[in-house]
């Protein structure tokens, strides 16, 4: 384990590396704008009707505020869920969450065009995708909660998330084979995953949302701390199992859910960054975990955005070909090297 001293230097180094990516997201992209314009007009020193001004304001700054939302989001949420199941491939998504999220985005992208004339908001839009997306994911997350009642075994608990992902799954499927083409296309676009979509009406939401995940994962330092040793040590703690269950549960819910709404579902970032946490800091106490899972998720989705958006092309890739793409090496150079994974 580290020092205090040493713990503070990463952190320090970290927020200075979290500052350089914010900078360069910004600056670039299909029109080049240099570090030190985009700080000029960041500070209010640059003429507020300039093309530049409207790029920044109204598109790079939401779409990089977008990316630290949802790489710190779903590394948090990854965290919990490891933790919580103690199990290294557990993820922010296996309680079937993202899938109810997908699901609720099928029906109105894709049963629009099946119940046209149930269906009067046929001409969809981001907002009514994003509250049913919600709707998908908070409805899962809230059967996922009443089971957690009934089970006492949490690994059946992730089973049963599992199985609610295939019942999603296979629903999607089925909306699939009937949707017409167009409509097929349209959801495989938003499986994708998209980061520059977002108002900042939208963005204050996901802010919100990302901010109660945070602080219900705070509060829970203690029982994530004990439950790394197991639940029959937790009790011997005075952790309440259920209750701790309930609230993790909840702040994952609250995380994945909102951020696959407003986002789509992105792979990757909350399964392995937490790992990557792990190795760089060589601790599993979760007072030091949490910020640190924080700040690397939002660094690494800094990093992915910038690349997906091709600095000087007018394209994009996918977010989600590139979070995966770009870390999976990272991570398999990262066990390789330490020869042992920290869990």
């Amino acid at each position: 384990m580290l020092k205090d001293k040493s713990y503070t230097v990463y952190f320090i180094g970290l927020l200075l590396i979290l500052a350089l990516c914010l900078g360069f997201n910004i600056s670039l992209g299909s029109v080049a704008i240099s570090i030190t314009d985009t700080v000029g007009i960041i500070l209010g020193l640059h003429p507020t009707e300039t093309t530049d001004t409207y790029i920044i304001w109204n598109y790079r700054i939401p779409k990089a505020f977008t990316a630290i939302l949802v790489g710190s989001g779903l590394a948090l949420s990854g965290l919990l869920m490891q933790t919580l199941f103690r199990n290294p491939l557990a993820g922010p998504y296996v309680l079937g969450i993202s899938s109810g999220a997908s699901l609720g985005a099928a029906i109105v992208i894709m049963g629009a065009s099946l119940f046209s004339g149930i269906m009067a908001f046929s001409t969809f839009n981001d907002i009514v995708l994003a509250i049913a997306s919600s709707a998908g994911s908070f409805l899962v997350l809230l059967i996922v909660l009443i089971v957690a009642a009934k089970v006492k075994d949490t690994m059946a608990l992730l089973i049963i998330g599992l199985m609610f992902g295939s019942i999603t799954g296979a629903l999607v499927s089925v909306l699939s084979y009937f949707t017409k083409a167009e409509k097929l296309q349209q959801y495989i676009f938003w499986q994708f995953g998209s980061l520059g979509n977002l108002t900042w009406t939208q963005l204050t939401i996901l802010f919100i949302c990302i901010s109660m995940g945070i602080i219900l994962s705070i509060l829970s330092i203690k029982s994530l701390n004990a439950f790394l040793l197991g639940e029959n040590y937790a009790k011997s703690l005075g952790i309440q199992i259920k209750k701790s269950r309930y609230i993790l549960i909840m702040a994952t819910g609250l995380l994945a859910g909102c951020i696959t709404a407003f986002a789509g579902p992105i792979a990757f970032i909350g399964l392995a960054v937490p790992h990557i946490t792990r190795q760089l800091f060589h601790t599993a106490d979760h007072k030091i975990l949490i910020p640190a899972v924080v700040l690397c998720g939002a660094i690494l989705m800094l990093i992915c955005d910038t690349i997906a958006q091709l600095p000087g092309s007018v394209s994009v890739l996918p977010i989600n070909a590139i979070t995966s793409i770009f870390g999976a090496p990272v991570v398999i150079w990262l066990l390789l090297r330490k020869k042992k994974m920290m869990f």
